[in-house]
C-alpha cells in the first residue's frame, strides 16, 4: 500500500535504537526526509549512513540530550518545519513508590512528559499556521493499565494520555492531527531493563526475566517494526479523519486487565 508520504519531512526522537529507529526505517522506506534526535553521535551517525544508502533518502541527525524544555525548544529551532513530528524519547524508570525517588522520577518526567508536551508545542503552532502536520506520541500502555510497579511511567502515561486526547480532539479544527500510540512490552533493550526490574518484583531474581514471556498473549513480545509500523500508518494521509485517541498495541494485554 502507498502510505502517501514521499517528500514528507519527518522528526523523530529517541531515534538511535528501539521503536525510534524502526520509525526511521518504516519512514525512510516510504520516501522521507527524515531528521533523528538522540542522545548518542556515533549511534545517529551509524543509521544515518545505513538509512541513505538502503532508502535513498535524505537523513540529518542531532545528537542531543533532550532531558529539558529548552533543550527541545533548541531542537525545534534547529530541525525547522516538518510535516510529522514522532515524540518518542523517554526512559521512565520502573519501580513502586518506596524505589523511585523524587530525583529519578522527576528525571524521567523531564525526558518523557515534559518534553513530549514542550515539543509538540513547538511545532503544534508551526504547523496550524501550515493548516496541516501530524503529531504522534509514542507513550505506553501502562497509562491505560495501571501498575504499581511502574508507578512513574504509569502516572506518565496517563498524563500524555490525556494530552494527546485534550489536544487532538480540537487539532483538526486547524489541520493538525495529533494521536498515540501505547505500545505493551517490546522487544527493545529499554524493555530488557524494564523486564529485569519486574523480575525482581515477581521472583526475586532479575535474571529470571525471560520466565516472564510465559505471561505475554502469543508467549512473546511485539516487536519494534510492529509499532512502527502503525506508527507509520497513523501519521499517513491512510489515517486523515484519526486525531485526538491512542491505539493501543500490546496483544490484548491491557484489554484483559493483566500488567504483563
Amino acid at each position: 500500500m502507498d502510505m502517501r508520504m514521499r517528500g514528507k519531512a519527518v522528526l523523530i526522537t529517541g531515534a538511535s535504537k528501539g521503536i525510534g529507529l524502526a520509525c526511521a526505517e518504516a519512514f525512510a522506506a516510504e520516501g522521507c526526509t527524515l531528521h533523528l534526535a538522540a542522545r548518542s553521535a556515533d549511534l545517529m551517525a551509524a543509521a544515518k549512513r545505513q538509512l541513505e544508502a538502503a532508502h535513498g533518502v535524505a537523513v540529518h541527525t542531532y545528537a542531543r540530550d533532550l532531558s529539558d524544555d529548552a533543550a527541545m525548544r533548541a531542537l525545534a529551532a534547529e530541525v525547522g518545519d516538518v510535516d510529522v513530528l514522532v515524540n518518542n524519547a523517554g526512559d521512565i524508570p520502573a519501580g513502586p513508590l518506596d524505589v523511585v525517588d523524587d530525583a529519578a522520577w522527576r528525571r524521567g518526567w523531564d525526558l518523557k512528559v515534559f518534553g513530549y508536551i514542550s515539543l509538540t508545542r513547538a511545532y503544534y503552532e508551526r504547523m496550524r499556521a501550515r493548516g496541516e502536520g501530524v503529531i504522534v506520541n509514542d507513550i505506553g500502555n501502562s497509562g491505560e493499565n495501571f501498575d504499581a510497579r511502574y508507578i512513574a511511567g504509569s502516572s506518565g502515561n496517563a498524563s500524555l494520555m490525556a494530552f494527546t486526547r485534550a489536544l487532538g480532539g480540537a487539532s483538526l479544527d486547524h489541520g493538525v492531527r495529533v494521536v498515540g500510540v501505547n505500545p505493551g512490552p517490546v522487544a527493545t533493550d529499554r524493555m530488557l531493563k524494564l523486564m529485569k526490574r519486574r523480575a525482581v518484583d515477581w521472583y526475586g531474581d532479575e535474571s529470571r526475566w525471560e520466565e516472564l514471556y510465559d505471561k505475554y498473549p502469543g508467549k512473546r513480545p511485539a516487536t519494534a517494526e510492529e509499532v512502527a509500523d502503525l506508527i507509520l500508518f497513523l501519521a499517513s494521509p491512510r489515517a486523515g479523519y484519526i486525531t485526538g485517541t491512542i491505539v493501543t498495541i500490546d496483544g490484548g494485554i491491557a484489554s484483559r486487565g493483566s500488567i504483563i
